[in-house]
């Protein structure tokens, strides 16, 4: 890593996907020019068991699926990565995400335009980043997501346990200070450490209770003592969504944050919110340089998810860490 000890860590939100499509090659390489000290891979599994590197489990948002396979959707009119081969997924052209309308999801990325990249698995990306550490003489973690794991489990797959051999394979597996593996879900977390018995550091999730993840976890009693208690019991760190810890704004323009960060650092716990965008800044904030002074410097996080690596690390490089109190 090239921060300093103790110094908060900038993660690239898939990438610099502010820039380039999320998820693909070009966005890695870019957020690795860039400084991020870790890049973010969300991962799911194909029809034979492929973890690769993909935001949804469905494909139609990011890629042009549709119309290379028009009469592969479910019943739901979704197309489900894990119901492709490989050899399919390899087919595919990766472009900018689009909501449900079609149309860009963020008008002012990349134009959306014809496809002219693709969907990586988590073992070319993994080549990929340790090929740019060579050549650039920098040490880049990875900060993979294991996405939906209980909707693998009831299609047969279990990608916890294809995740860590993929690492294995790749000399990953022993890395504590190159590798976080997040997930929203506790009971995977804790299977990955007491069943699977990795060594790497866990992070949980954790996700607004109206989001409908595919789990089982009171998202609102882990941001409590309790809740925090239980966390630390089986992994390293949380990952709150950044509204979690910001409140707003009081009538006097003051900042006003939760006791989160402060309740999970008690806990021997770090503390890395998600996701930190220049285009989408939340009610109250200004500017990006503003969201970052609140929470790198008042709330104390230990690193963010930002889709602009190199807006956060030239922050950082400009603004050396002096942290207040919350």
């Amino acid at each position: 890593m090239t921060t300093a000890a103790n110094s908060p860590i900038v993660i690239a939100h898939r990438g610099a996907s502010g820039y380039l499509p999320e998820h693909t090659l070009a966005a890695k390489a870019l957020a690795h020019a860039m400084g991020a000290d870790y890049l973010e891979q969300d991962v799911v599994l194909t029809r034979d068991g492929v973890p690769i590197v993909l935001h949804d489990i469905h494909l139609e948002s990011t890629t042009d699926v549709a119309a290379r396979f028009p009469d592969r959707a479910r019943q739901d009119g979704r197309y489900y990565a894990i119901d492709f081969s490989i050899a399919e997924i390899r087919t595919l052209r990766a472009h900018e995400r689009t909501g449900p309308d079609g149309n860009a999801a963020f008008p002012n990325r990349f134009p959306l335009g014809p496809g002219l990249l693709t969907v990586p698995t988590l073992a070319e990306e993994i080549d990929f980043i340790s090929g740019l550490d060579h050549s650039r003489g920098r040490k880049t973690g990875l900060y993979i997501e294991l996405k939906a794991p209980n909707f693998h489990l009831r299609e047969g797959q279990d990608i916890a346990r294809r995740v860590l051999e993929v690492l294995v394979e790749k000399g990953y597996d022993q890395r504590r200070d190159q590798v976080f593996l997040q997930c929203f879900d506790d009971a995977t977390l804790r299977y990955l450490r007491n069943t699977l018995q990795t060594p790497l550091p866990l992070i949980q999730l954790i996700a607004d209770s109206n989001w409908g993840e595919d789990s089982a976890v009171d998202y609102d009693f882990l941001q409590t003592a309790a809740g925090l208690d239980a966390v630390a019991g089986y992994a390293d760190g949380i990952g709150p969504w950044l509204m979690q810890i910001y409140r707003g704004k009081r009538a006097d323009g003051s900042v006003e944050l939760s006791d989160l960060v402060a309740l999970a650092q008690e806990r021997g716990l770090q503390v890395h919110p998600y996701t930190f965008r220049a285009d989408q800044l939340p009610e109250g904030i200004e500017s990006f340089e503003e969201l970052l002074d609140i929470f790198l410097h008042q709330a104390g996080v230990d690193g963010l998810f930002t889709d602009f690596p190199d807006l956060a690390s030239n922050y950082l490089l400009q603004h050396p860490d002096n942290r207040t109190s919350p």
